[in-house]
């Protein structure tokens, strides 16, 4: 691997390992989140467990790494090969930073599903797909209420909007690369939420907003 790609893959994962909702509830609730609730480090689990500051912060902080690290895999790679593709560069950020988020070096490898970062990365990288993702992510969860199906369903619309629309971000050409990681992704989320598909499955799954049994 070229010293400049392999520059913007540590630098991107370490980015996206950021385990921000580990951060925030250590330092305003002094607790570990990992033992709370679903003990996912995630935005849901943060909501739940310890309301809804701490929950769009770490929402918006997750959001923000992954887009930080699509921006940083451009700049890394206009610097250290200005010769490449700047969406391949950009794919490379995107996809480093979600395996971060998913897979933090800080926490064992035991980290997020990646729903926060990956519309992060998209937002960067393809924005008009990430904006039709998000819509049908907020449409399902109007009427579903399940924060999951939710997730899941707008990480699988997110590729097809992507080669649909990718002839008017790219101008005319569909990068193969690009697409391919955005496609991997959305199947790293989907996959990563596989308890959640279980217990949809079954009728067990919690909905968004619903009162705790006493």
């Amino acid at each position: 691997m070229p010293l400049s790609d392999l520059i913007i893959v540590v630098a991107a994962y370490l980015f996206g390992s950021i385990p921000t909702g580990y951060l925030l509830i250590r330092i305003f609730r002094k607790q570990d989140i990992r033992s709370i609730g679903s003990g996912n480090i995630g935005a849901t689990n943060v909501l739940r467990s310890a309301g809804k500051g701490l929950g769009a912060a770490t929402f918006l902080l997750d959001v923000l790494k992954g887009s930080a690290a699509v921006y940083l895999g451009a700049i890394l790679g206009a610097i250290f090969d200005p010769t490449a593709p700047r969406h391949t560069m950009m794919a490379v950020g995107a996809l480093c930073a979600v395996l971060g988020h998913v897979f933090p070096v800080w926490l064992r490898f035991k980290g997020g599903k990646g729903v926060a970062t990956g519309f992060g990365v998209f937002l960067v990288a393809a924005p008009l797909a990430a904006l039709a993702a998000i819509t049908v992510f907020a449409v399902v969860l109007f009427f579903s209420r399940y924060v999951s199906l939710a997730s899941i369903l707008g990480a699988a619309c997110f590729p097809v909007f992507a080669w649909l629309l990718a002839q008017t971000i790219y101008g005319g050409e569909r990068p193969v690369f690009f697409i391919a990681v955005q496609a991997f992704v959305a199947l790293l989320i989907i996959v990563k939420h596989h308890q959640n598909i279980g217990r949809l499955l079954a009728g067990t799954e919690s909905r968004f907003g619903a009162k705790k049994a006493l």
